[in-house]
């Protein structure tokens, strides 16, 4: 299934050159990168802004410097739609992340079918043979895999399975919990070679200057943008922060 699947999408590759930045590349700045989220609703906020026009919103991130776009497609939890992806590509060139529940190859590759340099993977959501086997499938297939991670022992099976790309969430999301401390334990535990994220908590330049002390490469930020009423000033402050490239062990 996942060579038939693989085989439909490089019959199309002609298509996607020069069409789909990539994700990884846009991540390795000399400043803290910003992953700007068109976010609609989350569990854990409810309805944030029920009316957000993907188009728009995403550019209004390529213009305010964002590095990449994360695009949550799901509708009944996130208010969003596959459709999304598609108005984002026609208004910006800046690379996609699908931020959906990836738990296949399968959904990987539909992702890149999509239009997505990059797609969310989840190692709790996995079993460890299934982790190793979609950050496989990922690589040959040329499309990202942001690893997200939430506690050591995930961090360090993220790792050993060859990520290249790790997301330190601070939301547990069984609880929905924040921990702060969460991105103070993993992201200096990342090596250099591997572009660190750090996710949830993060609203305005005091939080990115905490990541960039931690040593994190970009951070992931999607509430605080859709709330925003004054999105230009917001995502000056920050896509301004230079990040520090000697915290991390190599």
């Amino acid at each position: 299934m996942v060579r038939a699947t693989a085989a439909r999408v490089h019959q199309g590759d002609e298509k996607f050159v020069g069409l789909i930045p990539s994700f990884a590349a846009s991540l390795r700045q000399d400043f803290v990168a910003l992953i700007a989220e068109i976010k609609r609703s989350s569990p854990s906020k409810g309805v944030i802004r029920h009316d957000l026009d993907a188009g728009r919103q995403a550019a209004e991130f390529e213009r305010g410097k964002a590095s990449a776009i994360s695009v949550l497609t799901e509708p009944l939890r996130f208010g969003g739609s596959p459709m999304d992806i598609a108005q984002v590509k026609t208004v910006s060139s800046l690379p996609i992340l699908k931020k959906d529940f990836h738990t296949t190859p399968e959904h990987i590759l539909a992702a890149k079918a999509m239009g997505a340099s990059a797609a969310l993977l989840i190692v709790r959501a996995v079993p460890p043979q299934r982790l190793r086997e979609c950050i496989v499938v990922a690589h040959e297939n040329a499309i990202d895999l942001l690893v997200e991670v939430h506690r050591e022992e995930e961090l360090d099976l993220a790792l050993a399975s060859g990520a290249s790309i790790i997301g330190v969430n601070a939301r547990n999301l069984e609880t929905l919990e924040m921990d702060e401390t969460v991105h103070e334990r993993l992201i200096p535990k990342i090596p250099r070679n591997v572009i660190a994220v750090a996710e949830s908590g993060m609203t305005w330049r005091v939080d990115v200057r905490r990541a960039s002390e931690l040593g994190a490469d970009a951070v992931l930020i999607g509430s605080s943008l859709s709330e925003s009423e004054d999105l230009p000033t917001l995502l000056k402050s920050l896509t301004t922060v230079a990040r520090k490239s000697d915290v991390r062990p190599n």
